[in-house]
């Protein structure tokens, strides 16, 4: 039996949640809302989505794993929408091939509205009802955390969009920055037992537990992200023709690709650089972080600065002790800022920061029972760790044990560099 003070508490929760859910969605169409229902159509390459697909997913996922087992009497809004925009739940059965999102001209962006709208309403009411399950609080924070991670995708697969068309668009956001970086400086962490992973009772993806004890030697990292300034170095000094400074993976990609510099990075006739930013192309600034770059380059400029890249434990112990704040969505600046002020800086924000790290299993992980077991742990093979957060991560969206993952190749992710030694 609930007694009052029960009740009481777990109406709070709901109504604390409640709120929390209808800003992550209203946040959802705020990104979108300054693009066409023509850009929000557009898919640039396999890795990424339309963002009409991520505004219909992000709600077919609190359909499907909440209101269609958890709401009593709940219709779904189409049936047919259960394989439409199923991403790669295998349990589900069918799902489109992820290459072929751009070619849904149906339902009209102006439907998928409709259906965020219904989904809402039915969540808030479930929320408004007198006894919830536990169960039922943790789903929807997942799927807010879920939602949030495709609000950064809203924002980087529309980029890589925009700058694929031959116009070469202008989008909505500005960029400008003069200020001069911090001067680099090494935090020296000593050697011995430390404990990562998540701690506590909060939110955290599966992949980010059990907490356990790791050994880690001493170990000196970089008080800030690379600089384009840094890099710019890298490449006047023939970086990208060098094969001894590259894994034999990224210099098949160097080669196959074409490479010579991060992705939305063009030279100009008289030899400076410029990029696609918030605001089209833009003179590169060169106190901001370099941005757009994959693992196979993050780790080649390592090995020519004559250090490494830290180690997904080596950059957490240090994070968790230093958790300083740089540019996330909130700011509206959607492009990373240059770091300021002494010691650790830019933990979270700014850029996602590459590690040595492959992305594998903690001792003792346990992948979520059901179709939630393949959110994160079917994805541990070819994929390396990167941490921290980004311009385009909500600020309630980081931690020090917070851990993305994505193949070394990719670039159109706002991923950049930190060294370690």
């Amino acid at each position: 039996m609930i007694t009052s003070v029960q009740d009481d508490s777990i109406q709070a929760r709901a109504r604390g949640l409640q709120q929390r859910f209808l800003e992550v969605r209203e946040m959802s169409l705020k990104l979108a809302r300054p693009f066409s229902a023509e850009d929000q159509m557009l898919q640039s390459m396999p890795d990424a989505s339309p963002t009409k697909w991520h505004l219909a997913h992000t709600t077919w996922f609190f359909e499907t794993f909440i209101l269609e087992p958890a709401a009593p009497g709940y219709t779904p809004f189409d049936t047919r929408f259960k394989v439409l925009f199923n991403s790669y739940y295998k349990q589900l059965g069918a799902h489109p091939n992820r290459g072929s999102r751009g070619l849904m001209s149906r339902p009209s962006l102006e439907e998928v509205h409709v259906y965020r709208a219904r989904v809402n309403d039915a969540i808030c009411a479930l929320l408004d009802q007198k006894v919830l399950r536990g169960e039922l609080f943790e789903l929807v924070e997942l799927g807010l955390n879920h939602e949030q991670q495709h609000q950064e995708l809203i924002l980087t697969d529309i980029k890589h969009a925009l700058w694929n068309s031959p116009l070469r668009p202008q989008p909505v956001h500005d960029t400008n920055f003069s200020s001069h970086a911090a001067q680099l400086t090494w935090i020296a962490i000593e050697g011995g037992i430390h404990s990562v992973g998540h701690e506590g009772d909060s939110f955290a993806f599966d992949n980010e537990r059990p907490r356990h004890d790791v050994l880690l030697r001493a170990f000196h990292i970089a008080s800030h992200a690379v600089t384009n300034a840094e890099y710019m170095e890298f490449i006047a000094d023939s970086g990208y023709s060098r094969p001894e400074l590259w894994l034999s993976d990224g210099w098949d990609a160097v080669r196959a690709n074409g490479w010579d510099s991060p992705l939305y990075w063009e030279r100009r006739g008289d030899g400076s650089w410029s990029h696609f930013a918030g605001a089209g192309m833009k003179r590169i600034e060169p106190s901001v972080p370099v941005c757009h770059v994959s693992y196979y380059e993050a780790d080649a400029y390592a090995r020519w600065s004559g250090a490494r890249l830290p180690t997904e434990e080596e950059w957490e112990v240090t994070a968790s002790r230093y958790p300083s704040r740089g540019t996330l969505l909130e700011d509206e600046v959607f492009h990373p800022r240059p770091a300021k002020g002494d010691g650790f800086q830019q933990a979270f924000g700014d850029v996602w920061e590459w590690t040595a790290s492959p992305y594998i299993a903690y001792p003792g992980f346990i992948p979520a029972g059901g179709l939630l077991g393949e959110y994160n742990g079917k994805f541990m093979c070819n994929q390396l760790v990167l941490r921290g957060g980004s311009c385009a991560t909500p600020v309630s969206h980081v931690r020090a044990s917070y851990r993305n993952f994505f193949p070394p190749h990719a670039r159109w992710q706002f991923s950049g560099i930190r060294l370690a030694k």
